[in-house]
């Protein structure tokens, strides 16, 4: 492929919708400024694929250029980043604080939760050790001074992958349960802000819960969820509920190492009467579409059909063409409608760095959705809304204190996903 895959999201952006993300993390003490903007100016050297900017080309194709701006390290405030504005110097990735908590805010066309990590580990180790001096760093980290390996570039050739059809598919189909909500956002041009709370759960008490039930966090997630969504929406007869469960699909196409954002979307199917099952029973449930959905067979399908979809926007004659050609051909677009969405990123190696972050939360768009960060000795849960209504909450932790998990809730927060600024055409 010609172009830098890592482009194509771009195409998709809206103003409601810019595909951003923010991961927040909470340190033992006050932040230091200048050791942050130094670190994180160290740290940025590490990953030369994020240094970028974007601009456009001859043929106004989105182009991803070297950025040799400082990256911007400033001050948490109320309102949104303007992500590759001029104020941050063209770039996609940024740091705010503010008194004892770091935000990384960046573009999600660049990478996902796993690249992304990288480069949060690199800043994080950097700050750390300027200020507590040594400290035992993540078997994963890649310090500053050593060499790109070239598989953190690497997207896989889609023509290169087996096109034999999986054993069995899984029945999945649109659910329009909660479908009002999202109308009454994204069609509403008033409405702007956009909500979470942050939830953490004991690891030991849900691990051995988890374990004693046979499930994961993601399966035993999915299931709470489903009793929270039926205690919350009035009965629809004529839908089912569904889950919504990202799934990091690099192995199977042989980028283990690459920065780029490989999540596809696996999906269960509920009816209303399982409320009635146990969490164990809606958790084997959730297992089985999970193991079913993971055949290779399916990635292979995936991936296909987003390549397919961004050769199509390089075929178009500009960039109108194109912005429209990704709208109408987006494979998450496309995808299946789901009630609500579980993402966990899985067990993350955070060396000794772990004894001075009290919390790391992914803030991501979305309603109805958990994102999912584990700790050492807790899982930090992001309940995800578009509106204010707490209800859908309320039903999340009245089931977590009936399954006798211990939890602790935050007050509900304000978002502010950052926005982007991208190039125009000169007319």
């Amino acid at each position: 492929m010609v172009k830098n895959p890592d482009v194509y999201l771009l195409y998709e952006y809206s103003k409601k919708n810019a595909f951003t993300v923010r991961y927040k993390v909470t340190l033992s003490d006050a932040v230091d400024e200048e050791f942050l903007t130094q670190a994180a100016r160290e740290a940025m050297t590490r990953f030369p694929y994020y240094s970028m900017k974007v601009g456009l080309d001859e043929g106004e194709n989105y182009v991803l250029l070297p950025n040799d701006n400082p990256l911007p390290v400033l001050p948490e405030k109320e309102g949104r980043l303007m992500l590759g504005s001029e104020e941050l110097g063209g770039h996609l990735f940024a740091l705010t604080w503010r008194e004892d908590t770091v935000w990384f805010n960046w573009a999600h066309c660049c990478c996902g939760a796993f690249g992304a990590l990288f480069w949060i580990k690199t800043t994080l180790y950097q700050y750390l050790t300027k200020k507590y001096g040594k400290i035992a760093p993540p078997s994963d980290l890649k310090a500053v001074g050593t060499p790109v390996d070239d598989a953190e570039y690497a997207y896989a050739d889609p023509d290169s992958l087996p096109t034999d059809d999986p054993l069995k598919r899984y029945e999945e189909g649109d659910s329009k349960v909660g479908m009002e909500q999202d109308y009454l956002y994204f069609l509403n041009p008033f409405a702007k802000n956009v909500y979470y709370y942050q939830i953490e759960l004991e690891s030991k008490p849900f691990m051995d819960y988890a374990k004693r039930i046979d499930g994961s966090p993601n399966s035993v997630l999915a299931a709470i969820m489903l009793k929270t969504t039926v205690r919350y929406f009035a009965e629809r007869k004529d839908q089912h509920i569904s889950a919504k469960i990202a799934d990091d699909y690099r192995k199977d196409i042989g980028c283990d190492k690459s920065y780029r954002d490989f999540v596809r979307f696996l999906h269960v199917k509920y009816e209303w009467e399982m409320e009635k099952e146990s969490i164990e029973k809606l958790s084997q449930r959730a297992r089985g579409a999970i193991l079913l959905q993971m055949q290779p067979e399916n990635t292979f399908e995936w991936y296909r059909t987003l390549v397919d979809a961004q050769r199509g926007i390089d075929s178009q004659p500009d960039l109108r063409s194109k912005i429209k050609y990704a709208r109408d051909h987006s494979i998450y677009r496309s995808d299946s409608r789901d009630t609500y969405m579980v993402s966990y990123v899985g067990r993350t190696d955070w060396g000794g760095m772990a004894n001075y972050i009290r919390s790391a939360f992914t803030v991501t768009d979305g309603n109805l959705m958990l994102e999912v960060n584990a700790l050492p000795d807790k899982f930090c849960v992001t309940f995800q809304m578009l509106s204010k209504d707490r209800k859908p909450l309320d039903r999340f932790c009245e089931i977590l204190q009936e399954e006798g998990l211990p939890f602790t809730v935050s007050d509900r927060l304000i978002r502010y996903m950052p926005d982007l600024v991208l190039p125009k055409p000169e007319k």
